[in-house]
């Protein structure tokens, strides 16, 4: 790493998940020397969502890469505005503009693209039909690693689904972004426009929605030209 690299890493999970999916992405930074930090986002609503990631922020010493997986890119939009932030990373993320959310973002999806087998509300909550977990979320992650996956997903309130961004960070601060080409959570051509939007510096992947489990190397890549300035 350059001596002007920023060496503080912060990864924030998206929904469904927890943060133990960032292991293979972790030992590969810290092996290298960053310091990482992983968000435990309770994923009940964006506002606590967004708290919770910047008392991990304010932990670190000096400047942070800030890095978000799918809602965690809504996350990282609304909390990357902290002064700490030197840049962002979007892997398979939503970016939203201000005003929008999750929902407002996936209210119109293209003709032909695939539907993210979400099961109707439980008391406020989302979850994903266990049967078809692997296949949409995680198809390149090994079976019994995906079925863990599936069962062992966390809860993802609606309300969170609804938080929208105030002022969305990569307005001001320097982004990248790594496209899932086999993503069928959030389609392709959306990752697309909204890294295009938000002017990030882009990889393309084959890799399905779970990229940073099944490829961390080229997420902790990813990670590294940003901590180094590198567009």
């Amino acid at each position: 790493m350059s001596e002007d690299s920023v060496t503080n890493v912060v990864l924030v999970h998206g929904g469904f998940v927890d943060g133990s999916g960032w292991q293979g992405v972790y030992d590969l930074l810290t092996a290298d020397g960053y310091n990482v930090r992983i968000v435990q986002n309770p994923t009940v609503s964006l506002d606590d969502d967004v708290a919770v990631t910047k008392r991990v922020i304010a932990d670190c010493d000096g400047p942070v890469v800030l890095v978000g997986h799918s809602y965690g890119g809504v996350v990282v939009t609304e909390a990357g505005t902290d002064p700490k932030i030197a840049s962002l990373v979007y892997i398979a993320a939503f970016a939203p503009d201000r005003g929008e959310s999750v929902n407002t973002l996936i209210a119109d999806p293209p003709p032909g693209a695939p539907v993210p087998p979400i099961l109707p509300p439980r008391d406020g909550f989302l979850f994903l039909d266990r049967e078809r977990f692997a296949d949409s979320f995680a198809a390149d992650v090994p079976p019994g690693q995906a079925a863990f996956m599936a069962d062992s997903q966390v809860p993802w309130g609606v309300e969170a689904l609804q938080g929208a961004v105030t002022k969305p960070a990569w307005r001001e601060k320097p982004s990248w972004y790594l496209i899932a080409t086999d993503d069928r959570m959030i389609p392709p051509p959306a990752q697309h426009a909204m890294s295009e939007r938000a002017g990030s510096s882009v990889t393309e992947v084959p890799a399905s929605h779970s990229v940073y489990v099944s490829q961390p190397q080229a997420v902790a890549s990813l990670i590294k030209e940003a901590a180094a300035g590198r567009g």
